[in-house]
């Protein structure tokens, strides 16, 4: 089956951990869902109006993470590390039952996610997936962050700088090609905090089920972990999955180009919703074909559907 078909899983799978901010214990299931109807959040803790749509105009959170909420009040939070996860793989469609509030956090990455879900199988569709086009460069700028997304052929990139005053993690850059690079890197990227904002955290509510299992935790000098880093970039490649994550909400992969400095959760939710305050800024493409040739957005079987 083609690549540019819609894909779900083949069978059901289960996570059991604990939540990063609550602390609460947590059980989370993945199962496999129609064509066209995209990612579902279901609270099952809860029995009316649990249904939360990951959309980028149902965050009403971004503090250290992303937090989704429906009309009825009901939310789930820190669901950038699956939807990262969904977004490099090509997961269309899914249904995910949460039994609390908040996704677990599991060892801090997207990796125990994607190594779940390539185990059990990706199951194809002949249904053509969609896509988002960007038509025309737009930015949003506050302070000294910056974010912009731009027009790209046939990628769907990401290019992310970080600049942090602890001399660990200092200043680093990565760009990615989501649709054709290895993702390995960013997929086991762990999330992290300093040492000195730990105990602020714990008293602002926050982290309550964070350790050294599941967080970077960088001091002055050292890492605390004894774990050394995956990869030289960690740091970096974590934001990236974060942006992965919160790009997805969208509703859909985006081929174009996101340029970002000292960004995050906030900033990519503020420029999705400068995207689609105006149409002509993108385009949903519906894609026809068997194939993915090059150029490929440049080509008349690319039927507009918005």
């Amino acid at each position: 089956m083609s690549i540019l078909n819609q894909k779900t899983i083949n069978k059901k799978i289960s996570f059991n951990g604990v939540g990063l901010h609550t602390g609460n214990k947590v059980q989370l299931n993945l199962l496999p869902s129609e064509p066209n109807t995209g990612i579902t959040f279901k609270r099952v803790d809860i029995k009316e109006n649990n249904i939360v749509i990951p959309r980028f105009n149902n965050v009403t959170d971004t503090t250290l993470c992303t937090t989704l909420s429906n009309e009825h009040g009901v939310s789930v939070s820190t669901i950038e590390h699956l939807m990262g996860a969904l977004y490099g793989i090509g997961i269309d469609n899914l249904l995910v039952e949460v039994n609390s509030q908040e996704l677990p956090i599991l060892d801090g990455s997207a990796k125990k996610f994607v190594e779940k879900i390539l185990s059990v199988g990706i199951k194809s569709s002949s249904a053509p997936i969609k896509l988002i086009k960007i038509n025309k460069k737009i930015d949003y700028v506050e302070g000294t962050k910056y974010v912009s997304l731009d027009t790209s052929k046939v990628a769907s990139e990401i290019d992310f700088e970080i600049n942090y005053k602890n001399k660990i993690i200092g200043t680093q850059r990565n760009k990615i090609n989501v649709f054709n690079d290895d993702l390995k890197e960013i997929f086991e990227s762990r999330t992290f905090c300093l040492y000195e904002d730990v105990e602020k955290l714990k008293k602002a509510g926050l982290a309550q089920g964070g350790s050294l299992d599941n967080a970077i935790v960088v001091g002055e000098n050292q890492i605390v972990n004894s774990e050394a880093l995956r990869n030289n970039k960690e740091f970096v490649n974590h934001k990236i999955l974060d942006c992965m994550g919160d790009l997805y909400l969208s509703g859909y992969r985006i081929v174009g180009s996101l340029r970002t400095s000292e960004g995050g959760h906030a900033l990519t939710n503020k420029i999705l919703r400068k995207l689609f305050l105006d149409k002509s800024n993108f385009t949903v493409i519906e894609i026809k074909e068997k194939t993915l040739p090059y150029q490929i957005l440049d080509r008349s079987y690319l039927k507009s559907i918005a």
